[in-house]
This record gives C-alpha cells, structure tokens and sequence, in this order.
C-alpha cells in the first residue's frame, strides 16, 4: 500500500503507565481524543493500535493481546518469544530462495529475515489495511528487490501461488486477528493448499496461539496433510511453533543440525541449540 493512501496515525499520550507514553491510533487529527481512549480502555476499541513505552512499541488488536512488539534500542531483534522460535526452520532450510508470510503484524520476522536470511526474497501478505498502515512506526525497510508487503488474504494467496514459477520454499504462518487464528486458515483444504504450494524441500513453520482444542484441532489437520512429518516445539506461553515438512523422506539428522544450531546462534544471537533440542525430542516421542 502507498504511504500516501495508508490511514492517518494519530499519535497521544497513552492512557496507560507514564505520562511520556504514547499510543497511535488509526484516527483523524479532529477525532474525539477522549472518547476514543475511553474506547481503547474499555476494549471496546476495534482498530489495531500501538502502544510506546519509551523502551518498547507494541502492536495491540486488543489491550490483552499483544501481536508484535519492537525494542526501540534494536528494531531488528526479535523480542518475542514466538517469533525467535519461528526462525527454527533455520535448522532445516538455511539458505531458502523464497519466503512468503502470512500475516505482517509489527513486521518482526519480515525485518529479521531480511536482515539475517540474505538467501531469500520474502513476500508478506496482509489481510488488514489497518495493520500495513503502521509499517513505517515498525521501522520496516521499503519494498525492494527483496522484500514486498502485499494486502491480500494469506488462504488466497497461498492457492495461487501453487502455479508460480518460483514456489516458495517456506511459507510462515502468523495469520491472527482480535478473534484468534484467522478462518481462512483454519481448515483441512488450507493446509493442502501450504502442502501443494511449496518446494520439494519447502517446509511450512506456523505459530499456532489461542484455546488449547482450536490448537490441536490446527494440528490434527497438519499432521494429515503432512503425513506426520511434524515437528512442534510447545512454549510457556501457550504458543505453538510447528514445523510441517513437504519432503516424502524426511528423516532430519540431529547431529548435523546440532552443529547447525551453534553456528546459528553465533550469527543471529538466537538460541538454535535449545530449538534443535527440543524439535528432537519432539520428534523422538512423538508429541503430535
């Protein structure tokens, strides 16, 4: 989307924390300032908005659930949890030619891809215009020949790009709204979409959030499409990260990847190790 046909972002003090705290809101300059923010507290305000604490910028669908947040000292790391976990299809793919993303959100694991995965052209698609609107408070680089930021619907996308020349080699799923995940992506004929879409050696690593039966529902799912060549790394928080393979002979080999993983760490900070351990025993017992 042209930065001249995004939503204008309305910057206040933040009804939260400190008074130096600001929020952005997708509002007119003119609007009621306080009856929007009375809106934003009661929850019942149902626009994507951005709350800066001074340290972080955080993206928010609603007050209790964050999708994305930035540290504003290094807007390339990668501060949540889910998203350094979501970078494990490292261990498996290290040189990907093609990415393509399914949902932007604060455009976390799109900056960090293009700064850390030189391989790759990556294409984010995003359903919401509201969420694009605030790529330049994310301090997300401006498209190029690497990177574009398309609005669109990820489940359409995906359909469409089993025809492409160039398939992608990962697809990376993070397709949530205020509801949860996301209806176009939650069901049977979707996920054999991603499977059809990808390279022979292409993977799929989703962030499955949310109420714990709509999670193993989404993993039932995987696991029939992919033929259980699933891997799933569970988080405290309640996430997620699973890793759905394409390849028929998929048979990873831990100690290589063990090698791997240090290395990875040593260039993007990340703990692979810990990632590479867990996908392992995730493998081993067979918690799909």
């Amino acid at each position: 989307m042209p930065a001249s046909n995004r939503p204008a972002i309305l910057v206040l003090p933040s009804p939260f924390f400190s008074d130096s705290d600001t929020i952005h809101l997708l509002e007119e300059v003119d609007c009621d300032h306080q009856a929007v923010l009375r809106q934003v507290v009661s929850g019942a305000y149902d626009k994507p908005f951005v709350i800066d604490d001074g340290q972080t910028r955080s993206l928010h669908f609603s007050l209790s659930l964050i999708q994305s947040t930035m540290s504003l000292k290094d807007p390339f790391a990668l501060e949540l949890d889910y998203t350094q976990a979501m970078m494990s299809f490292l261990l498996f793919l290290a040189r990907p030619r093609q990415i393509l993303m399914l949902g932007l959100g604060g455009g976390s694991l799109a900056k960090f891809c293009h700064r850390q995965v030189g391989s790759a052209r990556i294409t984010v698609v995003e359903i919401d215009p509201r969420v694009i609107a605030f790529r330049d408070v994310f301090e997300l680089p401006p498209d190029d020949a690497r990177l574009r930021v398309c609005e669109g619907d990820g489940a359409d996308w995906v359909g469409q790009s089993a025809g492409w020349e160039e398939r992608p080699d990962v697809i990376m799923m993070d397709a949530f709204d205020r509801h949860g995940l996301s209806d176009s992506v939650s069901s049977t004929a979707f996920y054999q979409s991603v499977h059809d879409a990808l390279t022979g050696k292409g993977l799929m690593v989703a962030n499955l959030a949310g109420e714990r039966d709509d999670r193993e529902d989404h993993m039932a799912m995987i696991a029939e499409v992919f033929d259980d060549r699933v891997l799933r790394y569970s988080l405290q928080d309640g996430n997620d990260i699973v890793l759905a393979f394409r390849a028929s002979g998929f048979a990873p080999r831990w100690r290589e990847i063990a090698s791997q993983a240090k290395a990875l760490r040593s260039r993007t900070g990340l703990d692979f190790p810990r990632y590479a351990e867990r996908l392992e025993r995730s493998r081993r017992l067979r918690y799909v």
